[in-house]
């Protein structure tokens, strides 16, 4: 596994409506895109700075995993997602390293992209995201 670039940070938020306005200002562009990604229980909006991307994530069920992550830590970082070639070799790599997966092959998610987490358990408490258009 060799990523490439952060593809995004992913920024979980209360409110898409109050949430993009103030990053739209602090950010100094707008948001490109939002999408509801229904089998994650979630919707997203992206911005782009540079060639990074800012992902800010809007539960739509609170048993969801953004809505869990509001109830337990509040608005904030949610995570940091790295792009490679292939996220199925990628997450099949990270395995054989010894590193828990979330996800063992790739899933469809958010803005086109090939998606699959590393457990923050194995990665110093940080939720790794590997994508791939």
């Amino acid at each position: 596994m060799k990523p490439t670039h952060i593809e995004h940070i992913g920024i979980a938020v209360k409110s898409l409506d109050d949430s993009i306005p103030y990053y739209e200002s602090l950010l100094g562009t707008s948001c490109y895109k939002t999408e509801e990604v229904k089998d994650q229980r979630v919707k997203t909006a992206f911005f782009l700075v540079g060639q990074t991307k800012i992902e800010l994530l809007e539960s739509t069920d609170p048993e969801g995993p953004i809505g869990k992550f509001l109830e337990k830590k509040g608005e904030g970082v949610h995570h940091l997602a790295f792009a490679v070639d292939n996220a199925t070799e990628a997450l099949q790599e990270a395995g054989q390293k010894g590193l828990m997966l979330i996800d063992k092959v790739s899933r469809k998610g958010a803005d086109g992209m090939n998606i699959g987490f590393l457990h923050p358990k194995s990665t110093h408490g940080v939720l790794i995201e590997l994508c791939n258009k």
